[in-house]
């Protein structure tokens, strides 16, 4: 398997190419930026590319398809059909539980709803090592917000990670939206977030303000661009996932 990654220097988005060897047959994960090193590489390695396949609609994972499609016009691009309408540029749809075959390698659309709904993680398999692309649901040592364009909720987001990505091997290599790779082994190892759902660490109760409304802190965990995600619960009881900076306390 051949497998490529850049990353966007605004939104620190990844894009990723999945061959099935040197002149196979490939795709792109996403489009978010900084594509002309892997659209290089499908040409170096005499590459046929077969489909893009975008996890989600948000513009920091679709804002160079033109670019992409200018240099290989024609080429499919697929999304969930929850999202479709939203990318004008789609011309198909991932179906989770339909397999796609790209030459050797299989891919399992698996649907990952809450930080959008028609959320798709991709499960790439070449018969001897497979690799998961997990969009913007989890990320090394956090996890996807639930407050963005077509969100869906906190416990779609928890289901989506604990009951879909993190049942995988342990040793599966985990290829998130944002920056650095990780593994589900090391996800549920060190995950601040994981471990709480867990059971392995406590949930916090410190009062807090959150999108300007009061709340409990339930945890602060790091994000991927250096910042913080925040797991609050309202007063009604019901949690959510919100950008740290949106949290104060008083201390």
């Amino acid at each position: 398997m051949i497998l490529e990654r850049t990353m966007s220097d605004d939104f620190l988005t990844n894009t990723y190419l999945v061959a099935d060897g040197p002149g196979g047959s490939a795709v792109l994960i996403d489009a978010g930026g900084r594509l002309a090193p892997l659209l290089d590489a499908i040409e170096r390695e005499r590459l046929t590319l077969v489909s893009i396949l975008l996890t989600h609609h948000h513009w920091d994972h679709v804002s160079d398809l033109d670019a992409v499609l200018e240099r290989f016009p024609g080429t499919p691009v697929l999304i969930h059909a929850n999202e479709r309408a939203l990318v004008p540029q789609a011309t198909g749809e991932l179906v989770p539980g339909e397999p796609l075959s790209v030459g050797g390698l299989r891919i399992d659309p698996l649907h990952t709803p809450g930080h959008t709904s028609g959320m798709v993680s991709l499960l790439v398999s070449d018969g001897h090592q497979q690799a998961l692309f997990t969009g913007d649901t989890l990320f090394k040592g956090s996890v996807g917000g639930v407050r963005g364009p077509d969100h869906t909720t906190y416990a779609d987001i928890k289901s989506s990670i604990m009951d879909t990505l993190l049942r995988l091997p342990a040793d599966t290599p985990v290829h998130p939206g944002h920056t650095e790779p990780t593994s589900v082994g090391a996800e549920l190892e060190s995950n601040r977030f994981v471990r709480v759902w867990n059971g392995v660490d406590p949930e916090g109760s410190q009062p807090c303000t959150a999108l300007g409304e009061p709340a409990t802190l339930i945890l602060l965990g790091d994000d991927y661009d250096g910042g913080y995600k925040a797991w609050v619960r309202w007063p009604d009881g019901s949690d959510d996932i919100v950008p740290g900076s949106k949290v104060e306390t008083a201390s």
